[in-house]
């Protein structure tokens, strides 16, 4: 699993595309004004917690938690959300997840991942025609 692949479907002759398809990740502009559809076809299995009020001065009643999300063709994690007070990092392990930030759609296969920081504001889907799996791993207040 070590090992970057990229991604399957990435499309090279793209003309809006910011990233050849060896980089495992392609970006494409979308209009700004879209909508985020409701979260659907997503399955979340918690991998393990700890809490890390005993471990870090100053963190009580925050979790670092880890998961794994599937998320199946044409499947959606919305509506638009945030990562403010909630920093995490995803990694891809199989299929295309689709990221929604900033008016741009940016594709991301297998190997590869990303920050999810206070700025992070987005929504993600699976454009593709299997299951994308990502394991995603985040700092957060249980409720």
């Amino acid at each position: 699993m070590g090992k970057r692949h990229p991604a399957a479907n990435l499309d090279t002759a793209n003309p809006h595309s910011r990233e050849p398809a060896e980089s495992g990740r392609r970006e494409t502009a979308i209009p700004t004004e879209e909508e985020a559809p409701k979260t659907n076809g997503v399955t979340v299995e918690h991998l393990a917690a700890i809490d890390l009020g005993p471990e870090i001065e100053g963190m009580a009643g925050r979790q670092l938690r880890m998961r794994m999300v599937t998320i199946e063709p044409g499947g959606v994690l919305g509506p638009v959300h945030d990562h403010k007070d909630r920093p995490g990092l995803v990694y891809i392990l199989q299929g295309t997840i689709t990221d929604h930030r900033d008016g741009v759609a940016t594709e991301y296969g297998p190997g590869v991942g990303w920050p999810e920081d206070r700025a992070t504001m987005h929504w993600l889907e699976n454009r593709g025609t299997t299951p994308a799996v990502e394991i995603s791993i985040d700092i957060f207040r249980p409720q």
